[in-house]
């Protein structure tokens, strides 16, 4: 059986506020900045977020609220001239604009990423990644490619790139997105590619850090949480920023991030169902 598409388990947000109990024994994180729901002004809320040389955007990625935040951030930035690059969970590491002109068409930017629009509509990103291309900003892919992640899985390095306590808080959350569907044997390698894309986005954004700049994040709210994903695997010290796009009231899931900009709740889904039928497919 081919192992499920990996980005699903951080679709649904229901499994996150038992990640708080995993990880009761870490080290606590302050409270979190919680943005109002209005007024809701971009420039507000993202200079609140500086200086930050790294900024992480924790999205739900089926809450077309938040990719529309995505494009008035990089616009915002961009217009100021304070944007060093976009990096993506939703494009591959070694793909790159970077040798692309600013006027450069959108099928021309999807090619330079290897765009996979089945898995990412880019109905719902262009808009963001457009906005840093128009401005001469490089956008980056992040996340890991298949070979990658059927490496990762084999690589027990990788158990040991968290601490105890949030390994198996990641390891849980593995369980529950999966639905209890996973094999226990599945468990450990399929932690270690969510390491190993975490890993992969923090470098990515360390390389394209810039002085007095920001370089910003779109993945995922999981890839996002302090205490369990790219913050981890950034040197010590590093002025990183991680921002949850939360749809829906609050939780304690909240406390693992810097900052908290709620958007409306979204209508409950069965996502479990949906696994299930895709496991059945394969």
């Amino acid at each position: 059986m081919k192992p499920v598409r990996y980005n699903l388990l951080f679709r649904p947000l229901w499994a996150m506020p038992l990640l708080l109990v995993l990880l009761a024994g870490c080290a606590k994180v302050p409270e979190p900045r919680l943005f109002p729901h209005a007024p809701n002004d971009i420039t507000v809320r993202v200079d609140a977020l500086l200086p930050a040389g790294l900024i992480a955007l924790g999205e739900q990625h089926d809450a077309a609220e938040h990719q529309q935040i995505h494009r008035q951030v990089i616009e915002h930035l961009a217009v100021r001239g304070q944007l060093a690059a976009l990096a993506l969970e939703m494009a591959e590491t070694g793909n790159s604009t970077a040798s692309l002109k600013s006027n450069s068409t959108q099928l021309q930017v999807q090619t330079a990423l290897g765009w996979n629009d089945k898995s990412w509509p880019w109905s719902a990103y262009g808009p963001a990644v457009m906005a840093a291309v128009k401005a001469g900003v490089p956008v980056l892919g992040a996340n890991l490619s298949a070979a990658q992640m059927q490496g990762a899985m084999a690589d027990s390095n990788l158990d040991q790139q968290l601490p105890g306590q949030a390994l198996k808080a990641q390891q849980q959350l593995i369980r529950i997105g999966h639905c209890g569907l996973l094999p226990e044997n599945r468990i450990a390698p399929m932690t270690r590619i969510q390491i190993a894309r975490d890993i992969s986005m923090a470098r990515t954004m360390e390389q394209a850090a810039l002085p007095g700049k920001t370089v910003i994040l779109l993945a995922g709210s999981g890839h996002v949480n302090r205490e369990l994903g790219v913050a981890q695997h950034l040197p010590p010290g590093t002025a990183f920023k991680a921002v949850l796009l939360r749809a829906g009231p609050a939780s304690a899931a909240d406390a693992a991030f810097d900052a908290v900009w709620p958007t409306p709740d979204l209508p409950e889904q069965d996502y479990c169902a949906g696994l299930q039928e895709q496991l059945r497919a394969k």
